[in-house]
């Protein structure tokens, strides 16, 4: 299988970002794309809405369904997930991108940025891998990806921000735990991560602002990434932690050059790899 046409993606954070690009990837093999996403109205720092992007998809050759969640509240989950089915008769693929994050230590951190972003990555990513796994048990080659790194447990990954790094950690032991979990039924649990950093909106806000992001590459990676991982067989590629790099490498891609935002700038390795 080398193309997504016609199945059917659940991504979460899919307003912008990472996720908004694997939805335009999918849109262009002729996917139906659900925008799972908090982002209703204009956001002064945020570009992007579940309806812009929306229309981005369907430009790009895909069907699109907006749907306002924040994957806090299962309420609105199960909603975004039943009007999915009704509208595109199933889910094959849910990609867990929405995430929430915080650099500070353990002593910067309050407990309410804790709690959000445990709510976001983790309970999230868990509450929206239930709701859809009904219907990707009923699908032809069922993926599930996580945006979320892999399971390097080194005092390095943890110790400049122990609050993120368990958030994150989290998502990729869903991966693990689900892969084994559902591999009887032929449902790809995966992780995917970046090798440097990515030009989103959250890099230029959070982490740094416009040099960083020259030094970033463009979120387009992750999603011909995603791409190959969301297109191979689900009953063998399964329990993976992929590196977009790394796999891109592995298909064949060896010229790196068009996902750079600055073409010649040195490259920001991003955490955990």
């Amino acid at each position: 299988m080398s193309t997504l046409r016609g199945k059917t993606l659940f991504i979460t954070g899919a307003s912008r970002g990472i996720g908004k690009a694997i939805g335009l990837r999918a849109a262009r093999d002729g996917a139906n794309v659900v925008i799972a996403a908090k982002t209703i109205e204009p956001h002064p720092k945020l570009p992007g809405t579940i309806r812009t992007a929306a229309d981005e998809i369907e430009k790009a050759g895909g069907r699109a369904l907006a749907c306002a969640v924040d994957v806090r509240f299962e309420d609105q989950i199960h909603a975004a997930v039943d009007a999915a089915v009704e509208a595109f008769g199933g889910i094959d693929i849910l990609v867990n991108n929405a995430s929430a994050i915080s650099l500070g230590g353990t002593l910067e951190t309050p407990m309410k940025r804790f709690d959000l972003m445990h709510a976001v990555n983790a309970r999230g990513t868990f509450a929206c891998s239930q709701a859809c796994l009904p219907h990707l048990r009923k699908a032809s080659n069922p993926h599930i990806l996580n945006l979320s790194p892999p399971l390097h447990f080194e005092e390095r990954w943890f110790a400049p921000h122990v609050a993120y790094s368990l958030a994150k950690y989290a998502m990729s032991l869903c991966v693990l735990g689900m892969a084994g979990e559902f591999r009887k039924d032929g449902v790809a649990v995966n992780a995917l991560w970046p090798r440097t950093v990515i030009a989103t909106a959250a890099v230029r806000n959070l982490l740094g602002g416009d040099e960083v992001i020259r030094g970033s590459r463009t979120p387009e990676i992750v999603a011909d990434a995603a791409h190959v991982v969301l297109t191979s067989p689900s009953r063998t590629c399964t329990g993976n932690y992929f590196v977009d790099e790394d796999l891109l490498r592995s298909v064949g891609v060896s010229d790196f050059t068009k996902y750079q935002t600055v073409p010649g700038a040195d490259l920001l390795p991003d955490f955990f790899v």
